[in-house]
């Protein structure tokens, strides 16, 4: 049989082993690979049966022997029991506390012996820094089946100590909270009792936000808004009936005269063939009235009568006949032509003076915009107007305001708006119909008017005042 070491040995030996896992610690990539250097190699200074580390937030966190341990087995929601009760406990100095089946609750303890030996030891580093932002070091949980000497104790919390700082190093950094943040700025504003009252940091910052609160600034508000012509010439529907053809395309150009739209002629033929043969035979009625009044003088007076008949409905004819020559619709000057698809108004019955197409010069362009209720602010005499158009929203189109509904009209969205107009004070190759964001530009005001006039109209709106 070999002889023991001696103890000189045993601490020499035990010493190369502490420095060789605070080297291994110090050389971990990660938090994981730090948990399993503390349950499965902490035993090359202390025989362990298992190990465990332990987490307030996640539970256990890596077990011996196993790669990733299972939240939903029976042992592992035992062992967090046990944990969550020795986290309870009063801390000692050290960390380091040996204890066994009796320091647990008897529902615990009755199943000590089928998951643990007898001696177990919980190790927890007080002395850990604590640095803001980043959770605390696990605990951990040792189990073998004989009792701890103080030489392993001291060991083990100087091999904990230094895990300790390779864990705080490599663990990731936790969001900083509002309690913590709230408790920055009251050690920042704390009054100081070096210096004077005029030299406060709370004074200092209270008069910094002060001046802020009172820059000038102008009022604004944000409308949706699009390119429309400014002066087009509406084309509507000089009588009752049916669209039957179109001749020209939506933004097509046109010249002063060219057709643009017919409307369907059958039932206008149809009317005034009729009007005609009403007056033929109105005339018939009239020239056999004469024949008679030559021998019956009572027949006469019938005479005046069928004449003004004769003249009613050739009136009606020649009306009807004015009607067919305005079945088709020429465009009144020269421009785009803005409508709808044109398969939209073919076939569809049109009222007279109803709203079909406009036409508009390519250089008839403004802004018209629709300001919200609720932002509704006084605008100056030709206020500024910068449209940002979806299409192109680095280069905005200005305007100057040339007028403001005086009251809101509902929108096809539901909603009620003004409506405003502002005309081009520059060039713009942009078409009419693009749509985007105005901002417009009110009267100057201070900055703090400015944060909070929406915030008071909505409480006053609320409660009453």
């Amino acid at each position: 049989m070999s002889a023991a070491p001696h103890p000189a040995v045993r601490t020499v030996q035990s010493l190369a082993v502490l420095l060789d896992l605070t080297r291994r610690a110090r050389a971990a990539g990660s938090v994981r690979e730090l948990a399993f250097l503390a349950v499965n190699d902490t035993s090359q200074l202390a025989l362990l049966r298992q190990g465990a580390t332990w987490r307030l937030d996640m539970g256990v966190d890596a077990l011996s022997g196993v790669l990733q341990p299972e939240a939903n087995a029976p042992y592992v929601q035992w062992l967090d029991r046990v944990a969550r009760q020795m986290s309870t406990l009063e801390a000692s100095d050290t960390g380091v506390r040996a204890f066994d089946r009796h320091v647990v609750a008897p529902d615990l303890a009755e199943d000590w012996s089928a998951w643990w030996p007898e001696h177990a030891l919980w190790v927890d580093d007080p002395a850990a820094p604590h640095t803001e932002g980043r959770l605390p070091p696990p605990a951990w949980l040792l189990a073998r089946e004989h009792p701890w000497t103080e030489d392993e104790l001291r060991l083990i919390r100087e091999w904990r100590s230094a895990w300790s700082h390779a864990w705080m190093a490599l663990q990731p950094v936790s969001p900083r909270s509002l309690r913590s943040a709230w408790q920055r700025v009251r050690q920042h504003l704390a009054p100081r009792a070096d210096r004077p009252w005029w030299r406060q940091t709370r004074l200092a910052w209270a008069a910094a936000v002060l001046a802020v609160l009172c820059l000038p600034v102008r009022m604004s508000v944000m409308a949706p808004a699009e390119l429309v012509p400014a002066q087009p010439a509406v084309v509507r529907a000089p009588l009752d009936g049916v669209i039957a053809s179109f001749h020209v395309q939506p933004n097509a150009t046109v010249k002063e005269g060219q057709p643009l739209f017919d409307f369907d002629e059958a039932l206008i033929q149809g009317r005034i063939a009729v009007a005609q043969q009403a007056v033929l035979t109105t005339e018939t009625e009239y020239r056999q009235a004469m024949q008679q009044a030559l021998s019956d003088p009572r027949s006469k007076a019938q005479l005046a009568l069928l004449a003004s008949r004769i003249e009613e409905k050739q009136t009606e004819v020649d009306f009807l006949q004015d009607q067919a020559t305005r079945a088709r619709v020429l465009a009144p000057r020269s421009g785009v032509v803005i409508f709808d698809d044109p398969s939209e108004w073919i076939g569809k019955p049109v009222g007279t003076g109803e709203r079909i197409l406009r036409i508009a010069a390519p250089d008839d362009r403004e802004i018209e915009a629709w300001i919200p209720m609720a932002d509704a602010i006084a605008l100056p005499a030709q206020a500024a107007v910068k449209l940002y158009l979806n299409a192109s929203p680095l280069a905005p189109v200005e305007g100057q305001v040339r007028y403001v509904a005086h009251e809101a009209v509902a929108r096809p969205d539901g909603g009620h708006a003004y409506r405003m107009r502002a005309t081009l004070t520059g060039d713009t190759d942009h078409r009419v119909g693009l749509k985007g964001t105005a901002r417009v530009q009110g009267e100057w005001t201070v900055l703090v008017y400015w944060m909070l006039r929406r915030p008071l109209a909505g409480l006053r709106n609320s409660l009453g005042l």
